[in-house]
């Protein structure tokens, strides 16, 4: 969604009923609160991450020609 796109609908936000107006204003603070609060990983999220990032750090990842060979396999 574009800049221009969010302006839009939020002008025509405030054409709305004052009630409908609010459950929007309540669904944007929830979705902003979310974005606020730092995401905590669990272990095995963290073990996941550690995995991933000393295969970069080795060296072990997948070239571009093979990112594209398996996309194409189930591409259709």
């Amino acid at each position: 969604m574009t800049r221009d796109e969010i302006q839009a609908l939020f002008e025509r936000v405030l054409t709305w009923p004052r009630q409908l107006q609010e459950v929007a204003v309540e669904a944007l603070l929830g979705i902003e609160a979310m974005g606020a609060e730092s995401y905590q990983l669990s272990d095995d999220e963290r073990r996941g991450v550690e995995r991933g990032l000393e295969d970069v750090r080795q060296g072990r990842f997948a070239s571009a020609e093979e990112v594209a060979a398996l996309f194409a396999r189930y591409k259709q």
